[in-house]
C-alpha cells in the first residue's frame, strides 16, 4: 500500500517554511580558521546546534549538541525568554542564538534557561551552574568571564564557573539590567541590553524601567481558568520605557552614561571596539533628529561625534554606527538621494546604491548589502548583493543574480546566496575572494518551483512579482490574487526561490497571484520610502491598484475577480482594499491586521503619522476603524475573512475585535477566525497549514463567478 506525499501546505508547516535545516547565524573566527554556525539535524527538526566549520579541511563537526546537553529533556523557557523569541521571529528551538569571545574560542548559550559554554577549538560543551533562568550569556573578549542576565539583573561568571555574581540587580518592580525594551527590539532591531568593552573588564549595560508604560492584559479565552498574561506596551501617543545606561565593572564600580535623555530618549544603538571609545546612537521621539555620540567611561559624559536631522524621518540600519579600526566614524546616510556609506567626512557611494547594511569593517575596506539604485535597477528587480567599498570604489562580491548577504573577518568571507532558479541558499566560504570550502544545508527541497516573473508595473514602476499556476497554458482570464506585504521593512519581491514558494501554491489552486512592492517597502530611495509619511493608507493602496491595472496589459489577469490577502501590514493593507476601492477588489483574506492605528507601538506608529495627540486627523483618515466606526468605508460591501492570533502581543487582538464590531454595526457580513494560543508568527505546525487552507476555501466561495 502506497502513502500519498504530503502536501505542499503540511510541509510548508512541518519545515518552518522550509528553512529548518539551513544553516544561519555565522561567526568567522579573525584569524579564518574557522566558522561557527547554528543548524538543525534535518528539515523537520526544530533543534538547532552549534557547528564548527575547519576553513582549511572543509570539514564540519558538532560543537553542541542540545538533546545531548539536556539528556533528551523538553525544553523549557521563561516568559522573558517567550518574548525575546517573539520579538526577534525565532520559531525554532534548541540552540538558537550564541555569542563568542573575539578569539571565536568559547561560545555560550542559554539552554532551558541554563548556561551552556562550549570551547569551539576543542568541540566539548558543559554546563556553568548559576542561577536561572539565564537569557542571552556573553562571554568577554578575553573569554575568562560570561555575563548574562537572570531575574532582571546583570550577573557574571568566570569561564570555568566559578565566581559566580550580580553586578546588577533589578531595583524595582519594572526593572531589568541587561535587556532592551520593546521597542527597541521589536521595532529599532536591537535584541540586547549589554555590551562587553574590548579590554573585558567593564560592561555598558541598559537599565530598563518599564513603570511609566501602560499595562496591557493578553487572555487566552480557550482556558479561562489561566491568569492572562499582564505586559507593558507602549501605544502611539502614551509613555515608553524609561532607559539609562551605565558602565559596570567588574570591580563593582558604576558610572552612569549622560545625555540629553529628555530630547533624545530613544537608545538605538550601541557599539564598543578597541577602536575608539563607546559609541552611542540616540533618537528622538519624533526620530528627525538624532545623535552620535561618545562615551567617557571614567566620568560618563559624552561628545557628539556627528548629528543627523531629516524633515520626515531618520532610518536605522543593521552594523552601524561603528568605528572602523584606524578609528573614524562608519555610518550610512540619506545623502543626494540615495542611502550612501560614509566613513568618516567621506560618501564612498552614491546613487548607484542604495545601501541596506554595513556587514563588516575592515583595515581596508567595508564591506556592505546593498540594493542598485533607480538608474540602473531595471534589471536587477528583487536583487540585494554584498559589495567590498573603499575610497578606490566599489566591488560587487556576489555575482549571481539574487539575493545575497555576507559575513567576513580574518580574509575569509562566508558568502549566503539565494536565487530564483534553486531552492534555498547557498553558502560558499571564500578566502581572498576565491572559494575554499561550503556549508551543508540540510532543508528540504519543496518540490515545487516558483513560476515567477519579476516586472515593474505603473507610472511608478513599482516592483512585481507575477506568479501563474504550473499547468496554466494561456487559454483563459485568471482569477486575481494580491499578496502583499505592502509596507515598511517588508519587501516582498525579491530575486529568491522560496520567498515565492506560497504565492506559488496560491497559484496552483487557479489563481494569478501578484505581489507588488509600493511606495513604503524598502530596497528603493529614500524618497521611496517616505512618500507614505502621514499619508500611509491612500499611498500603499494606489500602488497597489495601479500595479494591479498596469499588469492586466500583459498578463491574463481578470479584473473582475479580484481578491488580496494579507498578514499583519498586509493584512492591514488588504483590509484597507476592500473597504475603500470595493470596486477595484472583490474579497480580502485579512490576517492579524493593524486596524485603529493608535493602538500600535510608539516607534513604529509615531514614525509615519508623528504623535496621535497633535495629528488626530491623520490616524484617523489612516485607520481601519476609530471610535465612530469604519473610517471612509466605500460601498458595495466585500466579503472579508478577519484571522488573528489571540496571544499576539505586537498587533493585539483588539485590532481585529474592533474591526469586526465595527462591520458589524455597519451590517456587514463577515468571517473571523480567531487562533487560540497563536502568536503573531504562528508557528504551530497544525495552525500553519490549516491556515493556507482556509484561506484558498474562503477565496473560492467570496469571488465572483466567472463572467
Amino acid at each position: 500500500m502506497t502513502t500519498e506525499p504530503d502536501s505542499f501546505p503540511k510541509r510548508h508547516a512541518r519545515t518552518q517554511r522550509f528553512t529548518l535545516g539551513a544553516p544561519r547565524s555565522f561567526t568567522v573566527a579573525p584569524d579564518g580558521s574557522r566558522v561557527a554556525f547554528l543548524r538543525s539535524g534535518a528539515g523537520t527538526d526544530r533543534a538547532n546546534s552549534l557547528w564548527v566549520l575547519d576553513v582549511d579541511e572543509g570539514a564540519e563537526r558538532v560543537a553542541a549538541d542540545p538533546r545531548a546537553l539536556l539528556g533528551g529533556a523538553e525544553e523549557a523557557l521563561s516568559p522573558e525568554e517567550r518574548a525575546r523569541r517573539e520579538r526577534s521571529r525565532e520559531g525554532g528551538a534548541g540552540i538558537v542564538g550564541y555569542a563568542t569571545d573575539s578569539a571565536v574560542e568559547l561560545a555560550s548559550f542559554a539552554l532551558s534557561g541554563r548556561l551552556f559554554t562550549a570551547e569551539l577549538r576543542a568541540g566539548t560543551a558543559r554546563e556553568l551552574s548559576t542561577p536561572g533562568p539565564v537569557i542571552d550569556p556573553r562571554p568577554a573578549p578575553d573569554g575568562r568571564h560570561v555575563a548574562y542576565v537572570a531575574r532582571g539583573g546583570l550577573r557574571v561568571v568566570g569561564a570555568e564557573g566559578d565566581g559566580d555574581r550580580a553586578l546588577a540587580e533589578a531595583d524595582g518592580d519594572g526593572v531589568t539590567w541587561g535587556l532592551a525594551e520593546f521597542v527597541a527590539a521589536e521595532e529599532m532591531g536591537r535584541v540586547r541590553g549589554f555590551w562587553w568593552g574590548p579590554d573585558s573588564d567593564r560592561l555598558l549595560v541598559a537599565r530598563v524601567d518599564d513603570t511609566p508604560v501602560q499595562r496591557w492584559w493578553i487572555s487566552d479565552p480557550a482556558h479561562p481558568e489561566r491568569d492572562p498574561q499582564h505586559v507593558p506596551y507602549p501605544a502611539a501617543g502614551t509613555a515608553n520605557a524609561d532607559v539609562r545606561l551605565f558602565v559596570l565593572g567588574l570591580d563593582g564600580g558604576r558610572t552612569e552614561v549622560l545625555w540629553d535623555r529628555a530630547r533624545y530618549p530613544y537608545l538605538a544603538r550601541v557599539h564598543w571596539s578597541g577602536s575608539g571609545a563607546p559609541l552611542l546612537l540616540v533618537q528622538a521621539r519624533d526620530q528627525r533628529s538624532q545623535l552620535f555620540l561618545a562615551v567617557d567611561t571614567v566620568s560618563g559624559t559624552t561628545r557628539m561625534v556627528h548629528a543627523d536631522e531629516d524633515p520626515i524621518w531618520l532610518e536605522l540600519f543593521p552594523g552601524v554606527p561603528c568605528w572602523s579600526p584606524s578609528g573614524q566614524l562608519v555610518r550610512i546616510a540619506d545623502e543626494g538621494g540615495a542611502r550612501v556609506l560614509a566613513v568618516g567626512e567621506r560618501l564612498l557611494t552614491g546613487g548607484q546604491l542604495h545601501l541596506r547594511a554595513v556587514l563588516d569593517v575592515g583595515a581596508d575596506d567595508v564591506l556592505v548589502s546593498a540594493s542598485a539604485g533607480e538608474e540602473a535597477a531595471g534589471p536587477e528587480t528583487g536583487e540585494v548583493h554584498v559589495y567590498r567599498v573603499n575610497e578606490l570604489g566599489v566591488e560587487r562580491v556576489s555575482q549571481e543574480p539574487g539575493v545575497h548577504t555576507a559575513a567576513r573577518s580574518g580574509g575569509v568571507t562566508v558568502l549566503v546566496s539565494a536565487t530564483l532558479d534553486r531552492p534555498g541558499a547557498r553558502v560558499v566560504v571564500l578566502r581572498d575572494g576565491k572559494p575554499t570550502a561550503t556549508v551543508t544545508s540540510y532543508a528540504e527541497d519543496p518540490g515545487l518551483s516558483p513560476r515567477v516573473t519579476l516586472t515593474r508595473g505603473g507610472a511608478r514602476a513599482v516592483p512585481c512579482a507575477v506568479l501563474m499556476p504550473t499547468d496554466y497554458h494561456g487559454d483563459s482570464l485568471l482569477p486575481v490574487l494580491l499578496d502583499p506585504y505592502g509596507g515598511p521593512h517588508g519587501q516582498r519581491v525579491v530575486a529568491a526561490h522560496n520567498a515565492h514558494l506560497t504565492s506559488q501554491w496560491f497559484a496552483d489552486q487557479g489563481f494569478a497571484v501578484v505581489v507588488a512592492d509600493g511606495r513604503g517597502t524598502p530596497g528603493h530611495s529614500p524618497a521611496w520610502e517616505k512618500s507614505i509619511k502621514d499619508d500611509v493608507a491612500a499611498v500603499v493602496l494606489q500602488d497597489q491598484v495601479d500595479a494591479l491595472r498596469a499588469l492586466a496589459a500583459d498578463f491574463p489577469l481578470d479584473l473582475d475577480r479580484v481578491a488580496i490577502r494579507g498578514w499583519s501590514f498586509g493584512g492591514y493593507l488588504a483590509a484597507l482594499a476592500a473597504l475603500r476601492r470595493p470596486d477595484v477588489f472583490h474579497a480580502a483574506v485579512v490576517g492579524a491586521p493593524v486596524t485603529d492605528l493608535r493602538l500600535y507601538d510608539t516607534h513604529y506608529q509615531e514614525r509615519y503619522l508623528g504623535d496621535p495627540g497633535e495629528q488626530p486627523e491623520v490616524y484617523r483618515r489612516n485607520s481601519l476603524i476609530d471610535d465612530a466606526g469604519l473610517v471612509d468605508a466605500a460601498e458595495p460591501h466585500r466579503p472579508m475573512m478577519v484571522i488573528h492570533g489571540l496571544a499576539d502581543d505586537n498587533v493585539v487582538v483588539a485590532h481585529s475585535l474592533r474591526l469586526s464590531s465595527a462591520l458589524l454595526a455597519a451590517g456587514r457580513p463577515h468571517e473571523v477566525l480567531p487562533l487560540s494560543g497563536v502568536t503573531h508568527m504562528t508557528p504551530q505546525e497544525s495552525v500553519a497549514e490549516n491556515l493556507l487552507r482556509l484561506q484558498v476555501d474562503f477565496l473560492r466561495r467570496s469571488l465572483p463567478a466567472p463572467s
